[in-house]
Order: structure tokens, then sequence, then C-alpha cells
């Protein structure tokens, strides 16, 4: 059956950039995971490959051949001459010529490493900025502990191949416009493993490997962020004729915070006051990553005003620090006010008039009264909104006590 097109299976044009590729091969990945879908075999395929189709498409080398020659590899006909004889494939040719190449029969039968795995794992904001423990299913193949690999049935074993005699390959005549060629395949009998199996292990079906789903715990360190990448030496794929196994490769998604956003090791974040202590300033308790703090907010600050809060940030996961915090005030304007609040924002109101319009008459028949009063004025407008507010909040606060 021909495989489909790589780009069709992700979805992408041809001329995708990494940042495409990688973005929709974790959105598929994540729709066709066999977790998602436990026990849905369509969904198992689809997600092989969509794997296959990444780990192409994400290697450069691996690309440019895939664009050349296709997804079935470097073979497929070229014209022949007058007669439109084929020389049949590529791996062929560089037989004919170099002797041997593409499809060895020696890379066949020697050790081969197992595939890496990739597994994308979401966690929560404060599980990124601490640590965490995590278990996770990991569906990989295995070798079969029945057989240990060999793929035959207790008690035999895999015999010499009959037709290579135990080589794992074969040598082949052709006739060529350029004479007569001898080349040497892998031994289609064998697979270039220079042995077959007569009996076969009942568990795994002669493979030698079986499809299992495997729990492991990933220990998640402080500090990681999204695009952090774990590795589990081993955890990967089974090797072939007693090759290492492959790897995995975690990679972290972070979740976002309600309060909380991060830059780096540094946590930002914004802090309702109402205008009172905005004017009179106070000391008010803020979050962090770990529990409220105090935070001295000063007279007449203004809306917006950032603060830093040294050290209170994340964790650098390689252990060089900790980030800070930052603080943006925001003024919050009151609603829904009882009677009580109403007439004192009221008298507030008046008595911030009543200032106003002593700074600013410019009616005057005493020029000295007209020089003092412009000196006020100007004194007045070097205050602020909130310096003003926090007089009249005094000057309401004296008046009070007075009664």
């Amino acid at each position: 059956m021909a495989k489909r097109d790589y780009y069709e299976v992700l979805g992408v044009d041809k001329n995708a950039t990494d940042d495409e590729l990688k973005k929709a091969f974790r959105k598929l990945a994540r729709q066709y995971h066999p977790d998602v879908n436990p026990g849905d075999k369509e969904a198992e395929e689809k997600f092989k490959e969509v794997n296959d189709a990444y780990e192409t498409l994400s290697d450069p080398d691996k690309r440019a051949q895939y664009d050349q020659f296709g997804p079935d590899g470097p073979t497929g006909g070229f014209g022949g001459f007058g007669g439109g004889q084929g020389f049949g494939d590529m791996g062929d040719i560089f037989d004919m010529f170099f002797g041997g190449g593409f499809g060895s029969a020696q890379s066949q039968r020697g050790p081969r490493r197992g595939q890496d795995l990739r597994y994308d794992l979401t966690i929560d904001f404060e599980e990124a900025v601490f640590g965490t423990e995590k278990t996770i299913s990991i569906p990989r193949w295995e070798t079969c502990q029945t057989c240990n690999g060999s793929g035959a049935k207790a008690g035999s074993s895999p015999v010499t191949c009959p037709r290579c005699h135990g080589t794992g390959q074969e040598k082949v005549m052709q006739k060529t416009p350029f004479g007569s060629f001898q080349s040497v395949k892998t031994c289609p009998e064998c697979g270039g493993k220079g042995t077959v199996i007569k009996d076969p292990c009942p568990d795994c079906n002669g493979q030698g490997k079986k499809r299992m789903t495997r729990k492991l715990e990933v220990k998640v360190p402080a500090g990681v962020d999204t695009g952090s990448r774990l590795r589990m030496s081993g955890e990967g794929e089974a090797g072939e004729m007693g090759g290492p196994k492959g790897d995995l490769y975690i990679y972290i998604n972070v979740r976002a915070h309600k309060i909380f956003q991060r830059n780096e090791d540094d946590v930002y974040m914004e802090q309702e006051i109402n205008f009172v202590e905005a004017a009179l300033g106070a000391d008010i308790q803020v979050p962090t990553l770990e529990g409220d703090v105090t935070l001295t907010i000063p007279a007449g600050v203004q809306n917006g005003a950032k603060f830093r809060m040294k050290g209170k940030g994340i964790k650098n996961v390689k252990g060089y620090g900790k980030g800070d915090q930052y603080v943006t005030i925001k003024v919050v304007t009151p609603k829904n006010l009882t009677a009580e609040q109403r007439e004192l924002f009221k008298k507030l109101g008046e008595t911030m008039v009543v200032k106003e319009s002593n700074h600013t008459t410019n009616t005057f028949d005493d020029d000295k009264k007209k020089t003092d009063m412009t000196r006020g004025a100007e004194k007045s407008k070097d205050k602020g909104f909130f310096s003003k507010i926090k007089d009249a909040v005094e000057d309401l606060w004296d008046d009070d006590k007075m009664e």
C-alpha cells in the first residue's frame, strides 16, 4: 500500500517552515495520541503516520531526500536508451558501480539502535515553578521476553537462510546499456539477517518485539517552561539485532496562570488598589509564588506604576539563581457607593473645588495679594492629582477629629 504524502499527512504546504511543521505535528499528535484514544487502532495508526511524517520532514537531509524521491526513498525508474529498458531502483545502480551503498545488507545484519520517541507533557504553572513528578504511559516496541528477541519459539532457534547461506546478501547479474554487471542485494528471504525462523514465537509472531504500553515516572525539575525538553535515556523503542534502545524525549507545555505571567525567570502581575490607598500610601498584601508578602505603596502613586520584588520570581532551571517579581499598580475607581460614602466624596469634592478656586482667582486690587496667589497657584500646579486628593482627605480627617 502506497504511503500518503507526508506534507498532506501534516496538513502543511511543501514550503512549510520548521515552526509550521512543529505546530502541525503537535496538534495532530495530541489529537491521535493513544492516551487520548485508548483501544482505537485507527487513531494509533494515524499517530504513527504523523510521527513518521514529522521525523522525516523535520530533518533537513531526510526532507531533501524525500522532496526528491518521495516517501519510498530513492526508488523508481529511469528511462532506458532507445528501447525503453529500465535500470531498476537507485540501490541497484549504486550496487553495480560501487559495490554497495543504499540498503547495504551489511547494515541489515548488524545491531541497530532503536528509534527515539517523543511525548508532549502539559503541566500546571506551579508545577513548572517548583518541579513535580508525573506518571505517563508510553506505547512502544519492546524486546519479546518469551523469545528474548530471537523471534523463534521456545526450544527452537533461527536457522541459516537457505537462499543466501547466512550472508544476508545475494548476487544478481543485470544487463544494462553499459554491459552486464553483477550487483549485491539484500536477500529477500531473510531481509539481510542471514537467518530465517521456521517455528516463530507465538507471543510476538516471530518479530522478536511486542507492542507494549509502559508507565514511567517522570521527574520534572523546578524552573522548566513551555518548550523545555527532558531526555530519558533508554526509554525509546527496542533496538534490532541486539542494538541498544532509543531515548524518550519529553516536551513540556505549561498552562497559563490566572494571576502571574512569565518572562524567562521573572513573573509579572497587576495589583489593584483604591484611590485612597493611592493618594495616602498603604501597606498592602501582594501574592507571590511562595505566599503573600507586604508591599509598601508610597503616597501619590500613579496608575501603571511598577514595583520590583527582588528574588520573588522563578528558580532558574540550571541553578543560576532566581528571577524577580514585577507588580504593576492598577488604581480602581469605586462603584456602587453607599449613601454615606457618596456624602464623603461630595465633601471631598467641595474641598478640592475650594482649593482650586483659591489658587486660580485672577482679579485682585492689591498687587501683593496677586503675587502671593500666583505663587500659590504655581505651587498647587506642581502637585499631582493624587497629592491633591491626599490633602483633601487629610483635611477631612482633621475635621472629623475636631468634631
